[in-house]
């Protein structure tokens, strides 16, 4: 236990490197800057130019080293510039800005293919449009684009200077989360290992399903913060990135080792419901479990784990009863045999688990074994060959493109029919909420609406609490620090604090009158249009995008065994091709499992094949959890002399596996009636590998059911 007068700093230490808190506090620093420089130089009246600015220009960053946040906000500064000067050109003409507004917003939309930094800099050049739109209206037409782009690039200055002095804290706090999800994954999968009859394998193998895509979406997320930190070329890398490289290696080969499954659960409850020997590898899961969540803390707190030795106690107490299995008279049930066999490699899976943990906390020496691979575009042809490859109907972007389009030009006739000078709180409510899934809109939506009640509630009382000008100046840029810090955690937080922000700021410039109610009217008017769209026009509803996301889970399957077979007689390779085969096979897994997680929010008529998607999830989950097994034992593939036998059993396995993805991509009205041939398992085949084909019926079933029908 720490001392207490070490508490704080601990805390402290794992606040400050929080994501949303350090994107708070440069938000904060850029306001309170603009705030200073404004009562020192008499610019009053030039304050919510320059902050929305600031907001506009916080909205479009990512996380990036110091060099790729550089050049995002100069294209950032590049886009607002050319599409300020189009709104305000079009000013005099209502309907032609409503024109410009909805095509930026579908060009946009679509530059959102390019990767995360690009859809970040395509909202925040939306949002910097409606606020020249606004400012025109409210006769602020003289300086509003030169000062909005002033506090665009201080802000700039202020994002590209922080990523330079201090580019470990946001990576630190991405792979603290992703140290604590897989900690929890190993709680969920100790689940499934209670040798207890008749408990729902199937709910919780869906729970840890759906855990795993937060799992891959996290490893994705960390992937990212690495590769944008790596010095270009083969220049040295700092301590500190060797050693998250070390992490980030080392969380991939968990997350292989955690999905791993080595036989159905349910029979090895049957054939060890005698032996503690399940009991104790479930103990040995938990202890890793809590292990890394210990690791995650220490991360977010520059600190060092504190080991007990209870995991090194549980795994001998594993051994010594596996051993004692394996020591007593060999069974004759070929299920009980098969049950023996799963708990050894079991055992073996979770002990070399086990090994992984000591070298988290050792730098990684830069190597071919450690290159990540570069998903963004690599040159200007290749982004728009990405862009279009979105123009057609069935993608998801073009859809919400249209989509937003359309509810922009609908919000903008509105703004249009009343007088109303802060009218475009509408446009910005609709591209605020506004989300490709309709139930991501819809949680949208009542946040929106949550938080502006609750921040009109609190912006009223500080202007009765507070009349003084510099109480409400401070809170004011408190309240602009807690929305670009939360906004992407906690939406209603941060729609709350970005009301008291406009609250205070109107108030002070003399234009508060009527402000409330409109806020509230204007809320809701956007988001009931944001979700009207989502519900009506083009919608994407999930059991549409299922089939190419089953399709995509398929091939990524198929590849990925082909990998592991490839290193079978050669021994254990952690290449880039082996893990970026790996990665992509859990990849399309979560965007299933992510799928199934929206088709529950969404309208009953919209849940077409749901039962029939849920079972495809954990059919295909059950599959890569056995491939994953594989993959976790394919450095004992060698030498055994069965090379040829895994090569080819994988080779049959995985044609199938393509030809039932390409069924799904190209159907064709007989293919209802297409049987898949049955892959029978020889003596030789490797048990993980008999027990994926043994799901090929069942999966092809479900895949069935999602053809269309003749």
């Amino acid at each position: 236990m720490s001392a207490p007068g070490l508490d704080w700093r601990v805390t402290w230490s794992r606040t400050r490197n929080h994501e949303g808190v350090a994107r708070g506090l440069r938000a904060f620093l850029a306001l309170l800057c603009v705030l200073l420089l404004g009562w020192w130089a008499g610019w009053e009246l030039a304050f919510m130019p320059a902050m929305l600015g600031v907001i506009a220009s916080a909205l479009a960053e990512s996380d990036d080293g110091w060099r790729g946040r550089l050049r995002a906000q100069l294209l950032a500064l590049a886009a607002f510039a050319a599409v300020g000067l189009a709104v305000q050109a079009s000013q005099p003409a209502p309907l032609l800005q409503a024109l410009v507004l909805a095509a930026a917003a579908l060009a946009l939309t679509l530059v959102g293919a390019l990767g995360e930094r690009y859809r970040a800099v395509a909202l925040a050049v939306l949002v910097f449009a409606i606020y020249i739109a606004m400012l025109g209206r409210q006769g602020r037409t003289d300086r509003a684009l030169v000062l909005l782009l002033l506090g665009a690039a201080w802000y700039g200055v202020v994002s590209v200077m922080w990523a330079a002095l201090l580019p470990r804290a946001t990576l630190r706090h991405r792979m603290s989360r992703l140290y604590a999800l897989l900690g929890e994954q190993l709680r969920l999968k100790a689940q499934l290992l209670e040798p207890v009859r008749d408990v729902d394998l199937a709910g919780r193998r869906m729970a840890l399903a759906l855990h795993n895509g937060r799992v891959v979406l996290a490893l994705t997320a960390t992937k990212e913060s690495l590769f944008s930190r790596l010095p270009e070329g083969d220049g040295p890398r700092p301590v500190w990135l060797q050693l998250a490289m070390r992490q980030y290696l080392a969380a991939q080969d968990i997350h292989e080792r955690v999905n791993s499954s080595h036989e159905d659960y349910g029979l090895l409850a049957e054939a060890l419901f005698h032996s503690d020997a399940l009991y104790r590898c479930q103990r040995v899961l938990t202890q890793l479990g809590a292990q890394l969540l210990k690791f995650a803390e220490a991360i977010a707190a520059r600190g060092r784990p504190v080991h007990t030795g209870s995991t090194a106690r549980a795994i001998e107490d594993m051994q010594a009863a596996i051993a004692h299995l394996l020591a007593g008279p060999l069974p004759q049930q070929p299920a009980a045999a098969r049950a023996l066999g799963a708990v050894q490699q079991l055992g073996r899976n979770l002990t070399a688990m086990a090994g992984v943990l000591p070298g988290l906390e050792q730098p990684l020496q830069g190597g071919p074994s450690d290159a990540l691979r570069d998903r963004g575009p690599r040159d200007w042809r290749a982004a728009w060959q990405r862009v279009l490859e979105q123009l057609h109907w069935q993608s998801p972007l073009l859809r919400h493109g249209l989509r937003l389009a359309l509810t922009l030009l609908l919000g903008s006739a509105i703004v249009a029919m009343t007088r109303d000078p802060h009218a475009y709180w509408v446009l910005l409510t609709i591209v605020f909420v506004s989300q490709p899934r309709y139930a991501d809109t819809r949680h949208r939506m009542v946040q929106r609406a949550t938080g502006t009640a609750l921040g009109l509630c609190l912006g009223w009382a500080a202007i009765r609490l507070f009349p003084g000008a510099v109480l409400q100046s401070a809170l004011l840029v408190v309240a602009g620090g807690l929305f670009l810090g939360s906004r992407h955690t906690h939406y209603t937080r941060a729609t709350a604090s970005v009301t008291v922000l406009l609250l205070l700021s109107f108030h002070q410039a003399g234009m508060g009158d009527g402000v409330i109610p409109t806020r509230m009217l204007d809320t809701v008017v956007g988001g009931g249009l944001a979700w009207l769209a989502a519900w009506l026009v083009l919608p994407n509803w999930q059991s549409r995008q299922w089939p190419q996301l089953a399709e995509q889970a398929l091939r990524t399957q198929a590849g990925y065994l082909q990998e592991i077979a490839a290193q079978a007689g050669a021994g254990k390779q952690d290449h880039l091709a082996y893990r970026f085969a790996r990665r992509s096979a859990h990849s399309a897994d979560a965007a299933l499992s992510n799928a199934y997680a929206s088709m529950l929010k969404e309208p009953a008529h919209a849940r077409r094949l749901f039962e029939a998607s849920g079972r495809f999830l954990v059919l295909s989950h059950t599959l890569l959890n056995y491939l994953s097994a594989l993959g976790a034992h394919r450095g004992t593939l060698a030498g055994d002399g069965q090379d040829q036998v895994l090569r080819r059993d994988a080779a049959a396995l995985g044609a199938q596996l393509n030809a039932m993805a390409e069924r799904l991509r190209q159907p064709q009205p007989e293919a209802a009636t297409v049987a898949v041939p049955e892959l029978v398992p020889s003596a030789a085949t490797q048990p993980q590998l008999a027990l994926a084909m043994q799901l090929l019926p069942q999966l092809h079933r479900e895949a069935q059911r999602m053809l269309p029908v003749a």
